[in-house]
């Protein structure tokens, strides 16, 4: 196996991707629920990042959202957003560590919480001189980088039942925009990379309107077992093969989030059925905040997916 492999860490800026301005406390991200600040504790970022390097990690993907200083609609970042300038020297001291950063702005009307008032103008001319500016501003800062990672997940109305309105797309509309962000960061020269989850409900049309030239991400986060074919675990890890038959190249992401097992059957899954010419590298996702409290989770994803690669990928941790 080539030592040119993906192997990527998602770490958060912005938490602004769930939960709206009056949902409740009851939140499964924070305690808190929706706070206007993204609270990111600059002292476990650094170490996280150090640690990423420790564990031979190449990409880290960024989910940004609100969380800098856009100049072209400053009505989006937060209050305790980073300026341009020191998002710019964390970039740069995860390139000093041998990384490669890579922007995420979630274009999911699911997950778009960020976007502030442009989430309830949706598909309008507004929105999408919006999309094109932050996606113009975040391409900049990140130094025009090859990659860009725009979401596109869970745009569906059970996972919005916390929200004040539920907004989702229909099939058309949903390809149109999608499309869109794709020409936006290809304008930039970034190659879109999104979570490949579309597919779990509407594989026809996946499969008539998906670009060979978007990079995915499908996910699964439970155990690897044999379930009854009409259970959706099972359509998340036939997924895998779906896109591996179909000649997608592809970033299989796994997490703790549901059990500790599933980065090294993640692993294990990918090297025995996905194709080395489409498989692109792996990626964990620990979905927990960038603060003190969740430091030694954070932490112990990323040890798992390091444990992991070391016992079934160890040709990608050798000495070039």
């Amino acid at each position: 196996m080539k030592n040119d492999m993906i192997w990527a860490y998602l770490i958060h800026l912005s938490t602004h991707m769930w939960d709206d301005e009056n949902s409740p406390k009851s939140s499964w991200f924070t305690s808190s629920g929706y706070t206007e600040n993204n609270d990111v504790d600059i002292e476990t970022w650094d170490n996280v990042i150090k640690f990423l390097a420790e564990c031979r990690y190449n990409t880290v993907l960024i989910d940004v959202g609100d969380a800098i200083k856009y100049e072209s609609h400053t009505e989006i970042s937060a209050p305790d957003a980073w300026d341009k300038d020191f998002l710019k020297k964390k970039l740069d001291e995860i390139r000093a560590l041998g990384m490669i950063p890579v922007p995420k702005l979630n274009f999911s009307a699911g997950h778009d919480t960020w976007m502030k008032k442009y989430r309830r103008m949706l598909s309008t001319p507004e929105y999408y001189t919006m999309c094109s500016d932050v996606i113009r501003e975040v391409c900049e800062v990140f130094g025009y980088p090859k990659l860009f990672h725009i979401g596109f997940d869970e745009e569906v109305a059970n996972k919005q039942s916390r929200h004040e309105i539920i907004m989702v797309r229909g099939e058309k509309l949903w390809w149109h925009d999608f499309n869109f962000i794709c020409k936006e960061c290809e304008k930039h020269g970034a190659r879109p990379w999104i979570w490949s989850d579309y597919c779990w409900d509407n594989k026809e049309l996946f499969i008539k309107n998906m670009s060979k030239s978007v990079l995915q991400s499908n996910w699964f986060y439970g155990t690897f077992v044999n379930y009854p074919s009409n259970n959706l675990n099972a359509v998340k890890i036939e997924t895998y093969q779906t896109l591996n038959e179909l000649g997608f190249e592809q970033v299989p992401t796994c997490s703790t989030w549901q059990t500790n097992a599933n980065p090294y059957q993640t692993l294990a899954y990918g090297k025995e059925r996905i194709s080395p010419e489409t498989l692109k590298g792996y990626m964990t996702a620990p979905w927990m905040m960038t603060t003190r409290n969740d430091y030694y989770t954070l932490l112990a994803d990323a040890d798992r997916l390091y444990t992991s690669r070391k016992s079934l990928y160890p040709e990608t941790l050798e000495e070039e």
